[in-house]
């Protein structure tokens, strides 16, 4: 096992700066657990040194060698997503595309509440189709076919209980 030299200016700059490099790097890549790991693997890359080195400006030094960890540290892992996302692509769906048998339980769904619609009394349906569909608001229902707000939300009301017990009969 080689000797390790541990550079304790160095060392000792890192442990006075530790808080400011790690608020740094977590500003700089929007993650603090990175942040976290690059500043515990600077620690280590100081320690295991096994030449002492000259530097004139250590704090510097160490802002930019934690800022190389982290960006090898990225480019390592967008690689392995990319290789873990290639072998999963063939045997999963994409994350927001739903299983088939929900697919299929929507469109049950679908039709039963279309019929739903379709059975309800034509200035019923008008003003459930204006309120859920056109995103109308009660008032505007109200001016538009000249009827008064409590008959709108009667109206909206019989619609919804009829759409639900619709649902309820069919999909049990």
């Amino acid at each position: 096992m080689p000797h390790s030299y541990c550079d304790s200016n160095l060392l000792a700059v890192l442990v006075s700066c530790y808080e400011d490099l790690k608020t740094f790097l977590t500003r700089k890549y929007g993650c603090r657990s990175l942040a976290e790991e690059v500043v515990q693997e600077t620690w280590l890359r100081v320690r295991q040194l096994s030449q002492p080195i000259v530097v004139d400006h250590p704090r510097a030094y160490l802002f930019k060698m934690a800022a190389n960890l982290a960006i090898d540290h990225l480019r390592s892992e967008k690689v392995r997503k990319r290789y873990i996302s290639e072998d999963s692509q063939a045997d999963e769906f994409p994350k927001d595309t739903p299983l088939p048998d929900r697919v299929l339980d929507y469109k049950q769904r679908l039709a039963v509440l279309r019929q739903a619609v379709d059975e309800l009394p034509p200035r019923c349906r008008e003003v459930f189709l204006l309120h859920k569909f056109e995103e109308y608001s009660h008032a505007e229902i109200a001016e538009r076919l000249d009827i008064s707000r409590n008959m709108v939300e009667k109206h909206i009301i019989r619609g919804l209980a009829h759409c639900r017990n619709r649902l309820r009969q069919a999909m049990p």
